[in-house]
């Protein structure tokens, strides 16, 4: 048996973990529910026995671990920094944690970044060596490949693609990730119920309008309900803005969108698509781009997690992948 990597993915929700060959084939896949309003060291030894479940036996077979985690953190000092859907985690050491545990390199990156690692390595965008990779989640967020690298910016902060700012009307001034999220999708559809606007979004909650999610919207949209179409459409235009920036920014050969919202699919893509092409500056962006839906889905995060392994946590071109292949 050759050398393995463990991947850790840390959720709000859940922890993941998985042990992948060093071709990032996945080879055993644990999970357990994260319960972080217990605090952070239950969460944290809850996180170690799922790593030892899915760990070699023979700790020298492993090349190291890896973890995707929610932002903002640090990849450089391994320190969780804030997390919104982790109360409590205030600049956390956890890659120290982690490695005194188990005596393994470990790397630790935001879950949109080691994304884009993913998808560069073995998703959509493999064999590509400029990759912007998008998520359309309860937040917007992103992860940039930039001529083969990982972009991280000075503090690891880069990317931050849900947080550009627009103006919308009014001049009142918001967000990609204000705008067009999933809560944002929900607060528009709800807003227009409560001023009578008539949807079969109303039925799939049974009136509660306090239970309508982006979920509820995505079914109602294709069912045909044109408040649900309509909300969605609003969204891919504003993501299809936020597109168009990255392009005149990074000249990106791909883009490649994931998370629980893109899974409307065309609802979402066909109006981001069509403000793309309507809004960048010149026909040479969009020539030969490619902007496609992930081809990893809910695994992104753990394969993530073990190619920023694989890339010594980022630093290595993808295209040195071979030497591990």
């Amino acid at each position: 048996m050759g050398k393995a990597i463990v991947a850790v993915d840390l959720g709000g929700t859940q922890i993941r973990t998985a042990r992948y060959d060093l071709e990032l084939n996945l080879l055993q896949r644990e999970n357990t529910l994260t319960r972080a309003s217990q605090g952070v060291a239950p969460t944290i030894e809850r996180m170690k026995a799922y790593i030892r479940k899915v760990m070699p036996v023979s700790g020298g077979d492993m090349l190291g671990i890896g973890i995707s985690s929610p932002g903002p953190l640090n990849p450089f000092t391994g320190h969780i920094v804030a997390p919104p859907n982790l109360p409590g985690w205030l600049d956390v050491p956890l890659r120290e944690i982690i490695t005194t545990e188990f005596d393994q390199p470990v790397y630790i990156g935001n879950d949109a970044n080691v994304a884009a690692l993913a998808e560069a390595s073995t998703g959509a965008a493999q064999g590509c060596r400029h990759v912007a990779y998008i998520t359309v989640s309860t937040g917007i967020g992103a992860g940039f490949i930039c001529d083969g690298k990982l972009l991280l910016g000075r503090e690891g902060l880069a990317a931050e693609f849900g947080h550009i700012p627009i103006i919308v009307e009014n001049d009142r001034v918001s967000s990609v990730e204000l705008e067009a999220a999933g809560p944002a999708i929900a607060r528009r559809v709800k807003r227009a119920l409560k001023n009578g606007r008539a949807s079969s979004v109303t039925d799939l909650v049974n009136g509660d309008l306090e239970r309508v999610d982006a979920r509820a919207v995505g079914e109602a949209a294709a069912g045909g309900d044109q408040l649900a179409i309509d909300a969605l459409a609003y969204a891919g235009r504003i993501i299809g803005l936020g597109i168009v920036s990255i392009l005149h920014l990074f000249n990106s050969e791909i883009i490649v969108v994931g998370g629980g919202v893109a899974k409307t699919g065309d609802l979402l893509f066909e109006p981001m698509l069509e403000t793309v092409h309507e809004r960048v500056m010149d026909g040479a962006y969009t020539e030969s781009l490619r902007i496609l839906p992930s081809a990893l889905g809910d695994d992104v995060a753990l394969a993530g997690a073990a190619a920023l392994v694989a890339t010594d946590g980022g630093n290595l071109d993808i295209g040195e992948l071979d030497r591990l292949f």
